[in-house]
């Protein structure tokens, strides 16, 4: 036998050997799911729901028009606790809108039942706490136009609806979600788009709302073609809570227009396993080969999930579904939010629970959305015990305690050779901390700083010379020192530079000023111009009602 039929036969005995083994089926790939009939797994569909034809329940459009929002409606659904319907029947409460699918998960005899204290409003939402806000995060602030947040240097909040598949009580735009007054029309779109268009600094843009994927599909897709034919604008990302509330509407029709944009992210908002259904599991792995990459973002919420043992099933439960832990947020100081507030310690405690105690692309980073508009400032426990110039004292999730040995020489990186560094994106009047590490300035002024110093003196005397506090080898603050001093006309036409003296004596005049730059021509900003000489006696003497005293020549 020759070594073609030898290799005949072999393919035969595979292909006989295939034809008698059962395909292999992945158990471990949740969009796989079987239910007890073999067919794709479902999640409990709620009794008042039974008799919906399939078709229709799985219509997102359908799951669209039938949300329920009354009292009546909701508790003929759920049996509803007296806080529960004082919260459903308060005159101005957040606006209430649940999907057939997400209110079905309920368990309807629970009233703690995790999915439930977000969406059903509770008579607490109407208590104040102390710090409570309407725009916590100041966004309103941020906005250069209607519905566009540019908080950090070169990304930006795009809203372009105010609309939801579902309502979250502790929503932290709760000021304009919800409510159709405030939506967000083409024109604002179109205005927000503009912005970016003379914005070059802006290369990541994250669409959010409300939900952008509650759009309709055709006004969706207008505003990714909008982004995608800026040049400079390099990621769009989507911020979405719709596969969570509503898995219908990630069908094939949208991941085919999504697949159009890459590069293209997308964050969901899981704050509970319970939410994880095979539904969405399905959703989320349409998203997945469409090639977007899928993240959450948790909100730390009192008993919801403000629990260790919660937190890392909810993380396990996203990671087997390719769904990266991005952020767990500490709940806003928003308007309605006070019941579901944690101290930051017990965010820290969970924190503690998932770092070492599972994988590493396991475990979120816990931030505070700073109130008043500071951006997310991300909190941890503190690992660093402590250090010296040559030894740094770690320690790990058990307690293990280590050191790490710094090396004696270090050859710096060369930011002059360095094409990056020479060519580094600016980031204008934002640089922050980084910018005192790489030498652009040597301190950060809060706001205020220099009105409050001056005690109230508007007029520079003899000592303040702002050359005094310019950082040699570091660049200056906002590009200058301070705001210079203004120069002084001697009257007489002379030249040349002045003694010491001299300048002290015209830093006296009392119609001594400052001025900002560009208020003298260019040939006066040069510098200080020389001052009268005077011999002796023949100083200038002093206004009616000033000191004549004097002491080592000078007037007091």
């Amino acid at each position: 036998m020759d070594a073609q039929e030898i290799r005949t036969a072999v393919a035969q005995q595979d292909a006989a050997r295939a034809a008698t083994e059962a395909p292999f089926v992945n158990l471990a790939d949740p969009a796989r799911a079987l239910g007890p009939d073999g067919r794709p797994a479902v999640s409990r569909r709620a009794p008042r729901w039974e008799d919906v034809p399939d078709a229709q329940w799985h219509d997102w459009r359908w799951q669209l028009s039938n949300r329920v929002n009354d009292l009546a409606e909701i508790e003929g659904i759920l049996e509803l606790t007296d806080d529960e319907r004082e919260g459903l029947s308060a005159p101005e409460k957040f606006r209430v809108d649940i999907t057939p699918y997400f209110i079905s998960l309920i368990d309807p005899h629970d009233p703690n039942d995790p999915i439930r204290r977000q969406v059903i409003p509770s008579g607490r939402e109407a208590q104040a706490f102390t710090a409570m806000m309407e725009d916590s995060l100041a966004e309103d602030r941020h906005s250069p136009v209607p519905g566009l947040v540019h908080r950090y240097p070169d990304r930006v909040l795009m809203l372009v609806t105010t609309q939801c598949a579902s309502y979250c009580r502790y929503c932290t735009r709760s000021r304009i979600v919800g409510d159709a007054t405030q939506n967000f029309n083409r024109k604002d779109h179109e205005a927000q788009l503009e912005y970016l268009r003379r914005t070059p600094q802006v290369r990541d843009v994250l669409i959010s709302g409300g939900d952008g994927l509650t759009l309709a599909p055709k006004l969706f897709e207008s505003i990714l073609r909008g982004l995608r034919e800026i040049p400079h604008i390099e990621i769009i990302r989507i911020g979405s809570r719709v596969p969570v509330f509503l898995p219908q509407r990630i069908d094939d029709e949208l991941c085919e227009v999504l697949e159009k944009y890459h590069p293209l992210w997308i964050n969901l908002h899981f704050n509970h396993p319970n939410e994880i259904t095979p539904e969405v599991s399905r959703a989320v792995d349409r998203l997945t080969k469409a090639g977007l990459p899928v993240g959450n973002q948790s909100v730390l919420l009192a008993g919801v999930n403000d629990c260790v043992h919660i937190q890392r099933a909810l993380v396990h439960k996203l990671v087997a579904n390719r769904i990266r832990p991005y952020y767990l947020y500490q709940c806003d100081l928003v308007e309605g939010s006070g019941h579901f507030r944690t101290p930051v310690g017990k965010g820290l405690e969970i924190m503690e629970g998932l770092r070492g105690h599972t994988s590493g692309y396991a475990v979120p980073t816990y931030v505070i959305d700073a109130p008043g508009g500071g951006g997310k400032i991300p909190v941890m426990p503190n690992y660093l015990i402590s250090y010296s110039d040559h030894k740094v004292v770690l320690r790990n999730y058990e307690g293990y305690i280590t050191t790490y040995e710094e090396p004696e020489t270090y050859q710096k990186h060369d930011q002059a050779a360095c094409a990056y560094c020479q060519h580094e994106r600016p980031e204008p009047g934002q640089s922050g901390v980084l910018g005192l590490l790489e030498g652009e300035r040597m301190w950060i002024e809060p706001r205020g700083f220099e009105e409050i110093h001056s005690r109230g003196n508007t007029e520079a005397h003899r000592l303040q010379d702002p050359s005094k506090w310019v950082p040699f080898g570091v660049g200056a603050i906002e590009g200058r020192s301070s705001r210079p001093l203004k120069v002084i006309d001697s009257g007489d036409g002379s030249s040349g530079e002045p003694v010491l003296d001299d300048i002290e004596r015209a830093a006296t005049d009392t119609n001594a000023g400052i001025v900002e730059p560009g208020d003298l021509s260019s040939e006066e900003s040069r510098g200080p111009r020389p001052a009268p000489v005077y011999g002796p006696g023949e100083e200038p003497r002093p206004r009616d009602g000033e000191p004549t005293a004097s002491a080592h020549g000078e007037l007091l």
